[in-house]
C-alpha cells in the first residue's frame, strides 16, 4: 500500500466521510483541499443505474457548461476549401484537409477536439483506430459533424463537452478548475447533472443517479446528495 502524504491527509481530515454534502458546499471545499501549484481541474463522476451494455440504456450527450472548462481547447477543423475561412474566423486552431488527414495517419492527435462535414466523414472512416480509442472521432450526435463548422468550433470554445457512461455504468467528466469561483464550480456541475436527468432511458428502472462525486486532480472526491439535484 502506498504511504499517504502530508498533503493528503491534511485534505482527508477536512473531507466528513460520514456526510453528504450539497453542490454548492462540495464546490467550495473542492478549493479547499487542492494543493497543487498547478490549476487543477474539477471533474464530476455520476453512477447511473443503467446497464451500458443494453443499447437502450446507454446515457450519451452534449452539454455546454455556462461558465466554460477553464481549458484552452485545441480545435482542428477537417474541411473543404469553401469553408476554411469560416473555421478560421471561428477560433479553431488547425484547419485543413489532407494534409491533416495524413499527420493523424502518421500518428498526428496533439488536439481536444476534430470537427468535420457530413461530405468528409468517408475519409476519417480508415482512421478510425487512431482517433476512436483516444475519443476524437467526429459524431453527428456530439454536433462534431456538421455544415456549420462555425458555430461547432464556437461552442466547443465556449465550453461544450460531451459525456458518454462507461462500460461500469460511470460517467466522468471536467466541469472546470479550482481557480474558478465555487459558484462558478457548481453552476457548472448543476448543468451537467441536468443535462444527464433529462437523458434518463426510460427502460431504466430503480435508481437512476446513484452517487456522485467531485474531485480536483489531486484531491480525494467529495460525496454529493443525490436527492438535492
Amino acid at each position: 500500500m502506498g504511504k499517504v502524504t502530508k498533503k493528503r491527509k491534511e485534505a482527508l481530515s477536512k473531507i466528513d466521510r460520514t456526510k453528504l454534502y450539497s453542490l454548492q458546499d462540495a464546490s467550495a471545499l473542492v478549493k479547499q483541499i487542492a494543493s497543487s501549484k498547478f490549476d487543477e481541474s474539477v471533474d464530476l463522476a455520476i453512477r447511473l443505474g443503467v446497464d451500458p451494455r443494453k443499447a437502450n440504456q446507454m446515457v450519451r450527450g452534449v452539454v455546454t457548461l455556462p461558465h466554460g472548462t477553464g481549458k484552452d481547447v485545441r480545435v482542428l477543423a477537417l474541411v473543404t476549401p469553401d469553408k476554411e475561412a469560416e473555421a478560421q474566423e471561428a477560433g479553431a486552431d488547425f484547419v485543413g484537409l489532407d494534409e491533416y488527414l495524413q499527420k493523424i495517419k502518421d500518428g498526428w492527435t496533439d488536439v481536444d477536439v476534430i470537427i468535420t462535414m457530413p461530405s468528409v466523414m468517408g475519409k476519417l472512416g480508415p482512421l478510425g483506430r487512431v482517433l476512436g480509442p483516444r475519443g476524437l472521432m467526429p459524431n453527428p450526435k456530439t454536433g462534431t459533424v456538421t455544415m456549420d463548422v462555425a458555430k461547432a468550433v464556437r461552442e466547443v470554445k465556449a465550453g461544450k463537452i460531451d459525456f458518454k457512461v462507461d462500460k461500469t455504468g460511470i460517467i466522468h467528466a471536467p466541469i472546470g478548475k479550482v481557480s474558478f469561483d465555487a459558484d462558478k464550480i457548481s453552476g457548472n456541475a448543476n448543468e451537467l447533472l441536468q443535462t444527464i436527468i433529462k437523458l434518463k432511458p426510460s427502460s431504466s428502472k430503480g435508481i437512476y443517479i446513484k452517487s456522485i462525486a467531485l474531485s480536483s486532480t489531486m484531491s480525494p472526491s467529495i460525496s454529493i446528495d443525490t436527492k438535492a439535484v
